[in-house]
Protein backbone atom coordinates (compact mmCIF):
# COMPACT_ATOMS: atom_id res chain seq x y z
CA UNK A 1 0.00 0.00 0.00
CA UNK A 2 1.15 3.57 -0.76
CA UNK A 3 2.48 5.63 2.13
CA UNK A 4 0.10 8.35 0.86
CA UNK A 5 -3.02 6.66 -0.57
CA UNK A 6 -5.26 7.98 -3.30
CA UNK A 7 -3.11 7.60 -6.41
CA UNK A 8 -3.74 5.45 -9.47
CA UNK A 9 -3.87 1.71 -8.66
CA UNK A 10 -2.38 0.88 -12.09
CA UNK A 11 -0.50 4.09 -12.97
CA UNK A 12 0.59 3.32 -16.57
CA UNK A 13 -2.88 2.28 -17.71
CA UNK A 14 -4.96 4.74 -15.69
CA UNK A 15 -2.66 7.70 -16.42
CA UNK A 16 -2.86 6.94 -20.14
CA UNK A 17 -6.67 6.83 -19.99
CA UNK A 18 -6.73 10.07 -17.99
CA UNK A 19 -4.33 11.77 -20.40
CA UNK A 20 -6.55 10.78 -23.32
CA UNK A 21 -9.61 12.25 -21.55
CA UNK A 22 -7.75 15.49 -20.76
CA UNK A 23 -6.48 15.88 -24.33
CA UNK A 24 -9.91 15.01 -25.73
CA UNK A 25 -11.44 17.76 -23.56
CA UNK A 26 -8.79 20.25 -24.73
CA UNK A 27 -9.30 19.25 -28.39
CA UNK A 28 -13.09 19.57 -28.08
CA UNK A 29 -13.66 22.67 -25.95
CA UNK A 30 -16.78 22.52 -23.81
CA UNK A 31 -17.12 18.74 -24.03
CA UNK A 32 -17.41 17.18 -20.58
CA UNK A 33 -15.30 14.07 -19.94
CA UNK A 34 -15.55 11.66 -16.99
CA UNK A 35 -12.38 10.49 -15.24
CA UNK A 36 -11.58 8.43 -12.17
CA UNK A 37 -9.16 6.15 -10.45
CA UNK A 38 -7.84 8.53 -7.78
CA UNK A 39 -8.96 9.69 -4.36
CA UNK A 40 -7.24 13.00 -3.64
CA UNK A 41 -7.53 14.66 -0.24
CA UNK A 42 -10.24 17.24 0.34
CA UNK A 43 -10.97 19.74 -1.00
CA UNK A 44 -9.76 18.43 -4.38
CA UNK A 45 -12.25 16.82 -6.73
CA UNK A 46 -11.49 13.50 -8.38
CA UNK A 47 -11.12 15.28 -11.74
CA UNK A 48 -8.64 17.83 -10.36
CA UNK A 49 -6.65 15.00 -8.75
CA UNK A 50 -6.61 13.08 -12.02
CA UNK A 51 -5.31 16.14 -13.89
CA UNK A 52 -2.55 16.78 -11.34
CA UNK A 53 -1.38 13.15 -11.39
CA UNK A 54 -1.55 13.02 -15.18
CA UNK A 55 -0.05 16.38 -16.14
CA UNK A 56 2.42 17.14 -13.35
CA UNK A 57 5.76 15.62 -12.44
CA UNK A 58 9.00 16.66 -10.76
CA UNK A 59 9.72 19.11 -13.60
CA UNK A 60 6.28 20.74 -13.62
CA UNK A 61 5.91 23.83 -11.41
CA UNK A 62 2.48 23.88 -9.77
CA UNK A 63 0.72 26.66 -7.86
CA UNK A 64 -1.96 25.84 -5.29
CA UNK A 65 -4.46 28.63 -4.62
CA UNK A 66 -6.93 29.12 -1.79
CA UNK A 67 -8.31 26.00 -0.13
CA UNK A 68 -6.32 23.76 -2.51
CA UNK A 69 -3.18 24.91 -0.69
CA UNK A 70 -3.48 22.61 2.32
CA UNK A 71 -0.96 20.39 4.07
CA UNK A 72 -2.82 17.23 2.98
CA UNK A 73 -2.90 18.32 -0.69
CA UNK A 74 0.77 19.36 -0.59
CA UNK A 75 1.79 15.97 0.87
CA UNK A 76 -0.34 14.07 -1.66
CA UNK A 77 1.15 15.97 -4.61
CA UNK A 78 4.71 15.63 -3.26
CA UNK A 79 4.33 11.87 -2.85
CA UNK A 80 2.54 11.10 -6.12
CA UNK A 81 4.15 13.61 -8.52
CA UNK A 82 7.07 15.41 -6.87
CA UNK A 83 5.86 18.60 -8.60
CA UNK A 84 7.52 21.69 -7.13
CA UNK A 85 5.03 24.10 -5.55
CA UNK A 86 5.68 27.65 -6.73
CA UNK A 87 4.32 31.19 -6.82
CA UNK A 88 1.73 32.10 -9.46
CA UNK A 89 4.10 33.71 -11.93
CA UNK A 90 6.38 30.66 -12.04
CA UNK A 91 3.62 28.05 -12.47
CA UNK A 92 3.05 25.85 -15.50
CA UNK A 93 -0.19 24.72 -13.82
CA UNK A 94 -2.30 26.33 -11.12
CA UNK A 95 -5.09 24.72 -9.14
CA UNK A 96 -7.89 26.28 -7.11
CA UNK A 97 -11.36 27.77 -7.35
CA UNK A 98 -11.96 30.75 -9.63
CA UNK A 99 -11.80 33.44 -6.94
CA UNK A 100 -8.60 32.03 -5.44
CA UNK A 101 -6.88 31.88 -8.85
CA UNK A 102 -7.49 35.56 -9.63
CA UNK A 103 -6.00 37.77 -10.95
CA UNK A 104 -5.39 35.92 -14.20
CA UNK A 105 -2.72 38.42 -15.24
CA UNK A 106 -0.44 37.08 -12.49
CA UNK A 107 0.25 33.86 -14.47
CA UNK A 108 2.64 33.38 -17.37
CA UNK A 109 0.82 34.27 -20.60
CA UNK A 110 3.59 33.27 -23.02
CA UNK A 111 5.59 35.61 -25.23
CA UNK A 112 5.30 36.11 -29.01
CA UNK A 113 8.34 33.93 -29.70
CA UNK A 114 7.14 31.21 -27.29
CA UNK A 115 3.36 31.37 -26.78
CA UNK A 116 3.49 27.89 -25.24
CA UNK A 117 5.27 29.30 -22.18
CA UNK A 118 1.99 30.04 -20.48
CA UNK A 119 0.10 28.53 -17.59
CA UNK A 120 -2.83 26.15 -17.59
CA UNK A 121 -5.35 26.71 -14.80
CA UNK A 122 -7.29 23.84 -13.23
CA UNK A 123 -10.42 25.56 -11.93
CA UNK A 124 -12.50 23.71 -9.34
CA UNK A 125 -16.20 24.50 -9.78
CA UNK A 126 -19.35 23.59 -7.90
CA UNK A 127 -21.19 23.02 -11.16
CA UNK A 128 -20.13 21.82 -14.61
CA UNK A 129 -22.86 21.77 -17.23
CA UNK A 130 -23.18 21.97 -21.02
CA UNK A 131 -25.19 25.18 -20.83
CA UNK A 132 -24.51 28.85 -20.43
CA UNK A 133 -21.76 30.56 -22.42
CA UNK A 134 -21.53 29.73 -26.12
CA UNK A 135 -18.14 28.52 -27.35
CA UNK A 136 -16.77 28.51 -30.90
CA UNK A 137 -13.43 27.86 -32.56
CA UNK A 138 -11.08 24.98 -33.28
CA UNK A 139 -12.47 21.60 -32.23
CA UNK A 140 -16.08 22.83 -32.18
CA UNK A 141 -18.11 21.96 -35.28
CA UNK A 142 -20.74 24.66 -34.84
CA UNK A 143 -21.13 25.64 -31.21
CA UNK A 144 -20.69 24.24 -27.72
CA UNK A 145 -21.98 25.51 -24.39
CA UNK A 146 -20.35 25.48 -20.98
CA UNK A 147 -21.29 27.03 -17.66
CA UNK A 148 -18.29 29.34 -16.99
CA UNK A 149 -17.48 31.35 -13.85
CA UNK A 150 -16.56 34.54 -15.78
CA UNK A 151 -17.24 34.51 -19.54
CA UNK A 152 -15.91 38.06 -19.94
CA UNK A 153 -12.49 37.10 -18.53
CA UNK A 154 -12.33 34.18 -20.96
CA UNK A 155 -13.28 36.51 -23.86
CA UNK A 156 -10.40 38.79 -22.87
CA UNK A 157 -8.08 35.79 -22.61
CA UNK A 158 -8.95 34.76 -26.19
CA UNK A 159 -8.34 38.34 -27.31
CA UNK A 160 -4.63 37.89 -26.52
CA UNK A 161 -4.36 34.74 -28.71
CA UNK A 162 -1.86 33.17 -29.45
CA UNK A 163 -0.84 34.29 -25.96
CA UNK A 164 -3.01 33.66 -22.92
CA UNK A 165 -4.01 30.89 -20.57
CA UNK A 166 -5.59 27.49 -21.10
CA UNK A 167 -8.26 26.26 -18.68
CA UNK A 168 -9.58 22.99 -17.33
CA UNK A 169 -12.80 23.19 -15.32
CA UNK A 170 -13.42 20.35 -12.85
CA UNK A 171 -16.35 19.19 -10.75
CA UNK A 172 -16.54 15.79 -9.09
CA UNK A 173 -15.38 13.20 -11.61
CA UNK A 174 -15.95 15.47 -14.63
CA UNK A 175 -13.73 17.90 -16.50
CA UNK A 176 -13.98 20.21 -19.49
CA UNK A 177 -11.46 22.49 -21.16
CA UNK A 178 -11.40 25.93 -22.72
CA UNK A 179 -8.09 26.58 -24.49
CA UNK A 180 -7.03 30.14 -25.38
CA UNK A 181 -8.00 29.48 -29.02
CA UNK A 182 -11.69 29.18 -28.04
CA UNK A 183 -13.97 32.15 -28.57
CA UNK A 184 -16.55 32.76 -25.83
CA UNK A 185 -19.56 34.32 -27.54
Amino acid sequence: MNAVPGGFADPPVEAAQAFRAAMSAMARPGRIERVGGVAPPAPLSVAAGVLVLTLCDADTPLHLAGRADSEAVRAWIAFHTGAPLVARGAAAFALGDWAALLPLESYAQGVPEYPDRSATLIVETERLASEGARLAGPGIETEARLDLPDPEALRANHGAFPLGLDFFFTCGDRLAAVPRSTRVL
